[in-house]
């Protein structure tokens, strides 16, 4: 009615507005720093200033501007911080440049036989290179030379030959692209000229001495205990692994106890409960104390103390500084006086840790911590005379349950003793272990003695658990290795773990429990009958293909494995294979002796324990088959047959490599190793129906030894695959290589571009069905436009 008198306005209740750091808000900033991480390219610097001020201004609004204000300022943020990190990259353009830095040795080098790998803080270089950069570096020793100490804390001018960080990108692969991003690493390299390397004045800022300081503890720990015992103690009470071998890893993943060795958020987390736990015990003593302070502030301000020690103890690594800035966000509300709920704190720890390092997100512990958390105070409420028992098995069963999604998609992994395993390990561990190995460092500054009898007796007892975890490894089954997760796979997992955690009262648990099966157990995507899958890994300079059809798989070569590098067999092919849900490897055919081909053998054999290994004679092994050309075999409606070497050939390195044809469809591929011209000569003159293919594995990775016009005249391959690492030192693949195969208008895809490939062969002929820089792009992840990747340099002597 005009006129009439506006109705008063309808009160809000308390909560029902967002708060500024309540929780919608933490999740909708959450949300926004994620979907950053998915763009292929990030946006330009000015639309992300223009949306962190809008994101901003519209936080500070109440009501639904709010929570889009939070996810804008996220998507923002995040932007920024990738711009950032980016730039300061070293171009890749420029890898393998030599330039002369000066700069600063920071945390623990690792130190082998024959080199030492370290972190290097840059105080002055090139252009392009910013004071206070993180490089990470190797020095080799020469043969008969022997390596300088590389100490924490010195301070060197070294000639350095840069590169910009690149990563091999692979199914169940380690990103190291991502991590790169993650850590703030500009560029990777190594001393080019140890003679000229200059040791100049040691540091003297707070960080060298910290990083001396762990370095000196952990050779006193080592020196205390006598037994093997002591890598255990200086990994709980330093954070230092080094003493920790592959081995000891994989006992670790087996029965799900990684988490609990190395100092992570739960050590800072369990340092800083030790703290408040001391607090309130001063404050039983002393009572006075509380007129001064009262004890739930001073209780937590001990707390806040003891964690940032310990975690200055583990050389302020990430994930110990995620749980720092999540114990003071926390501490300093409660030190402030204002109440909050559990979601509140978790929330405004949430949004502490995004603002300070939106890249956290790209970290496992970043998920698994607060994730974690979340479904315990969601899932176990506090209930007064409860006890301990009964939270403390909840608690493994709800940690077990919420996490089998986030491990699976981040890991592929899952421990099957792991659930049993941890109500013990993690009681032992981190209420009689840990304690004693924090209480040795406690007493080293007064009482040596008594420091050594703690971490002797911490030793003792890990040593003893160690043995019992190293019989429960031992069983067969104890790591489940799992194939690589989609995210809707994921996200209904996650779905489904919520539902099966709800009260016992709501219906539907069965139902529920058929959610987690699309994770658990994917249906795989194999080949039909007469159709063959190939997957040629991204192995750098070497060559790992997987060769599948619908109920077998054979691996061509293995990747490499150089003395002074990464076997490449056990951290990429490996991997892949069981990423790719292979349960089982029929056959390996090494083409020749080669590291870059067979160096990676071991790890593969170990793990997938082959019955039939073939290589050429003069070179197998007396458990392996040799190569012949005319053996012959079918697998589902797929022929393959060795046309090289011939009866009686002499092992002539490449020129011996296994040629393995395979029929499928009434198509054809051939897989040529590193065979030269003679050899493809001898191949060019077999009957065009035994030679020509529709798929050519480009031999010796595009070499001008290989690939003549005779051979491509007689193969007519309409898509060839060229194994090469980006950047190689031996420029492959040549220029007028791939002028030969323009001509013959052959599509060329390259592992240096476009990571690893995968491609069907059948009666419709070649299907390429993923090129996995180009098809899972990334702003971080390199990728050339079109898959074109390749490493042409200057004119270099003929491999």
């Amino acid at each position: 009615m005009r006129g009439a008198a506006p109705s008063p306005p309808v009160p809000v209740p308390p909560g029902a507005q967002p708060t500024r750091f309540g929780p919608s808000v933490a999740a909708c900033l959450l949300a926004g720093v994620l979907f950053v991480q998915g763009f292929p390219r990030l946006p330009g610097f000015e639309g992300a200033v223009a949306c962190l001020g809008l994101g901003a201004w519209a936080w500070w609004r109440p009501g639904l501007p709010r929570v889009l204000g939070a996810f804008l300022f996220g998507v923002a943020l995040a932007c920024l911080q990738g711009q950032a990190t980016l730039a300061s990259q070293w171009p890749a353009s420029r890898s393998g440049e030599q330039a002369v830095v000066v700069g600063q040795v920071r945390g623990l080098p690792v130190v082998a036989a024959d080199a030492v790998r370290f972190e290097f803080i840059v105080e002055s270089g090139p252009a392009g290179l910013a004071a206070g950069s993180k490089l990470r570096l190797g020095w080799f020793a020469r043969p008969g030379e022997s390596l300088p100490v590389v100490a924490p804390g010195t301070r060197w001018q070294l000639p350095l030959r840069l590169r910009a960080p690149r990563g091999l990108v692979n199914p169940g692969g380690f990103d190291f692209e991502r991590r790169a991003i993650e850590q703030r690493i500009v560029a990777t390299g190594y001393v080019a000229e140890p003679d000229a390397a200059r040791r100049l004045d040691d540091a003297t800022g707070a960080g060298a001495g910290l990083d001396r300081l762990r370095a000196a503890l952990a050779e006193r720990i080592a020196a205390a205990v006598p037994g093997p015992g002591w890598r255990f103690v200086v990994a709980l009470a330093l954070g230092d692994t080094r003493g920790l071998d592959d081995h000891d890893w994989e006992v670790l993943r087996a029965t799900g106890l990684t988490h609990l060795i190395a100092i992570s958020g739960f050590h800072v987390g369990l340092v800083a409960g030790f703290g408040a736990a001391f607090g309130r015990l001063a404050y039983a003593l002393f009572p006075p104390l509380g007129r001064r302070w009262p004890r739930p502030q001073g209780s937590a301000a001990v707390a806040l103390v003891l964690a940032v020690a310990y975690t200055a103890l583990a050389g302020f690594a990430l994930p110990t500084v995620r749980t720092l800035l999540m114990i003071a966000a926390v501490v300093l509300a409660r030190l402030a006086r204002r109440p909050q709920t559990l979601a509140q704190s978790l929330a405004l720890a949430a949004i502490c840790v995004l603002l300070a390092d939106p890249a956290s997100v790209l970290a496992p512990g970043f998920w698994l911590s607060f994730v974690g958390v979340a479904w315990l105070a969601w899932c176990l409420p506090y209930r007064p005379g409860e006890g301990w028992l009964r939270p403390f098995l909840a608690s493994q069963a709800v940690a077990m349950l919420g996490l089998l999604p986030l491990s699976v998609w981040f890991f592929s992994q899952a421990s099957l003793p792991g659930p049993l395993v941890n109500l013990v390990g993690i009681p032992w561990i981190s209420l009689v272990v840990v304690p004693l190995a924090l209480l040795g460092l406690a007493f080293e500054p007064v009482l040596p003695a008594a420091a050594d009898l703690c971490w002797q007796l911490a030793a003792d007892l890990m040593q003893g658990l160690w043995n019992v975890l190293e019989w429960v490894a031992a069983w067969p089954p104890a790591l489940a290795w799992l194939p690589e997760p989609g995210l809707a796979a994921t996200a209904l997992a996650l779905l489904g773990a919520f539902w099966l955690m709800l009260p016992r009262t709501i219906p539907g648990k069965p139902l529920a429990a058929l959610l987690l099966l699309p994770l658990l157990w994917p249906a795989p995507d194999r080949p039909a009958p007469g159709e063959v899958d190939f997957h040629l890994l991204d192995v750098g300079q070497g060559l790992a293909l997987l060769v599948r059809t619908r109920h077998h798989a054979l691996l061509y070569d293995a990747g490499p494995a150089p003395p002074r590098g990464m076997d490449l067999g056990e951290a990429v092919v490996v991997p892949a294979l069981r990423a790719l849900g292979l349960p089982r490897l029929d056959r390996l055919v090494l083409s020749h002796g080669d590291n870059d081909h067979a160096g990676g053998a071991g790890a593969v054999r170990r793990a997938y324990a082959p019955p039939m290994v073939m290589a050429p004679e003069g070179w197998a092994a007396a458990d392996m088959q040799a190569c012949v050309a005319g053996q012959r075999w079918r697998w589902d409606g797929v022929e393959f047959e060795l046309l090289h070497p011939t009866p009686h050939f002499p092992y002539l390195r490449n020129d011996s490599s296994c040629v393995l044809s395979v029929r499928a469809g009434g198509r054809h591929a051939l897989l040529a190793g590193d065979i030269g011209r003679h050899v493809e000569a001898r191949l060019a003159k077999l009957p065009p129906a035994q030679i020509r293919a529709d798929l050519l594995l480009v031999p010796h990775h595009g070499s001008d030894t290989s690939s003549s016009l005779d051979f491509l005249a007689a193969v007519r391959p309409s898509v060839g695959l060229v194994a090469v690492g980006e950047g190689n030192r031996f420029g492959l693949p040549k220029p007028q290589v791939l002028s030969r195969y323009d001509r013959y208008s052959v599509a060329l895809h390259d592992t240096a571009g476009s990571g690893a490939i995968a491609l069907r062969l059948g009666a419709a002929g070649v299907q390429l069905r993923e090129r996995r820089r180009q098809d899972h792009p990334r702003y971080w992840r390199h990728a050339a436009p079109g898959g074109a990747g390749y490493a042409i340099g200057r004119q270099e002597p003929e491999r």
